[in-house]
């Protein structure tokens, strides 16, 4: 049985619709509103399941109309589904009753309080919510995997497909991998959207890289801060020894703070504060 959850509203990549339905019905109106577009070709759902290896505890945002929920359960997963839409949880409620291995959840899933045992987290999810979904599965202390399809730009910035690095990545790097397993076309779905999608997967490290957080994140933050326009600049106006670190890490001194791989900040880190 659906369970409630605080509800929100959502929009992100489609234009909500005000005034007048313009002949649109409430479905309509809900699809556009809370940005529904349903994954409908099977090669996509297999290619999510496939880079996620579901298995015991998994956790789905925005589960529509329950094709990868499913497809997560035949792969053997426990399944809890969360879906904000009231008619979609009820519908998707109804339809697996008799599903001991899936559970459906009315709600907000970036409001859920995240299980104690581990588990991972797989979804096709709202565009317009990306950033506080992938906040929540960071921030999770037995999340091991999340296995996400994003907006493909949002992908391909945050594993350096673009061959730039972004701070979230770059500071959640020594607990975290984030990798890219291809591109989703936007035909996969319906209504279709506006661009392209991808597979981000994002795993926890078994050990990690770095075992003082705080300091860090700030040696990353201070890099990233944009003083002076290259790395070295923006470093120097706190820690010494710089130009020395940046040359064992193998970074040229004018190097742009996006340029800098994430294992060496992890280099940097052991240099200048070790």
């Amino acid at each position: 049985m659906a369970q409630d959850f605080a509800h929100r509203n959502y929009s992100h990549t489609q234009r909500k619709v005000t005034g007048k339905s313009g002949g649109r019905t409430a479905r309509d109106h809900a699809r556009r509103t809370l940005s529904q577009n349903f994954l409908v070709d099977r090669a996509a759902v297999d290619s999510i399941v496939a880079a996620a290896d579901p298995a015991g505890t998994v956790l789905e945002p925005g589960a529509g109309e329950g094709v990868l929920t499913h497809a997560l359960a035949r792969r053997g997963a426990r399944v809890t589904a969360y879906e904000i839409d009231p008619l979609l949880a009820a519908k998707l409620s109804a339809r697996t009753r008799a599903e001991d291995r899936i559970r459906v959840v009315r709600g907000d899933f970036t409001k859920a309080k995240a299980p104690r045992e581990p588990f991972a987290v797989v979804g096709n999810i709202p565009f317009s919510v990306t950033a506080e979904i992938v906040d929540w599965c960071l921030t999770a202390p037995s999340l091991t995997s999340a296995t996400l399809l994003t907006q493909r730009e949002y992908a391909r910035k945050r594993t350096g497909d673009y061959g730039r690095w972004s701070l979230l990545t770059a500071t959640t790097w020594p607990w975290f991998t984030w990798e890219l397993h291809g591109q989703v076309s936007r035909h996969s779905f319906r209504p279709v959207p506006s661009v392209d999608s991808a597979i981000l997967r994002i795993t926890r490290r078994s050990k990690p890289l770095v075992q003082q957080q705080s300091s860090y994140i700030e040696l990353v933050r201070t890099g990233y801060s944009g003083i002076g326009g290259t790395v070295r600049a923006s470093l120097r106006t706190r820690y010494r020894g710089v130009d020395e670190a940046l040359t064992a890490a193998g970074i040229e001194h004018n190097t742009v703070v996006a340029f800098v791989h994430p294992d060496q900040w992890v280099e940097l880190h052991s240099i200048l504060t070790g």
